[in-house]
């Protein structure tokens, strides 16, 4: 018979993303209910991109239910973000929300005994570990070109400006440098004739 209770479990004081599975046991079909906010002991992200920043507190809304293999873990995280946008480099903040799905392996079954050490993850003395889990699925799911809006324009290759502070027709001369130099000469020439009218 399953049994479910909203309790909370057990945490390590020195490590919060630690929890112990040992209330809630090897019978099949218990579960626990499980929602923390924890910090994220490292900035997550890519720096002056997007980053989950060091400390940033991360919410998991979690149910950890008992199977013959081991604990499967499904629920979401959610949290926020900081960084810079991609065309226009203004600071700009963010929220990122995703889902979890995982099993962790009790000691001596037969998935923990046939997966290679990276191919699933494990309960070490009735302890589990979320931290990898949810950095992991939260660095994947961080934008890749962060905007401050969909239809922002960047800046002005020619002076760097954002073209939305920027006067309608704003733009920049551009002269093809093969004529680059013969522009040039023409400046010298009519400058000195200049000089010599000035003379007379």
């Amino acid at each position: 018979m399953s049994s479910q209770s909203s309790s909370p479990q057990r945490t390590d004081a020195r490590n919060p993303w630690l929890f112990d599975t040992h209330e809630l046991g090897r019978s099949p079909g218990s579960s626990h209910h499980l929602r923390r906010e924890l910090p994220a002991t490292t900035a997550l992200g890519v720096p002056d991109v997007v980053v989950v920043g060091e400390g940033t507190t991360i919410t998991v809304d979690l149910l950890l239910e008992s199977v013959v293999e081991g604990v499967l873990i499904t629920g979401t995280a959610h949290t926020t973000t900081e960084g810079q946008c991609s065309r226009c480099l203004d600071p700009i903040t963010g929220e990122v929300d995703v889902q979890l799905t995982e099993l962790f392996a009790y000691p001596d079954s037969t998935t923990d005994e046939t997966a290679e050490e990276d191919e699933v993850s494990r309960i070490v003395d009735d302890m589990i570990d979320l931290e990898p889990l949810v950095r992991d699925t939260l660095v994947l799911a961080l934008p890749l070109v962060p905007l401050c809006s969909d239809d922002c324009e960047g800046l002005c290759s020619g002076c760097g400006m954002k073209w939305a502070e920027l006067e309608p027709g704003h733009g920049h001369e551009t002269i093809d440098p093969r004529w680059a130099a013969l522009l040039d000469r023409l400046e010298d020439t009519s400058g000195g004739e200049t000089a010599n009218g000035s003379d007379r």
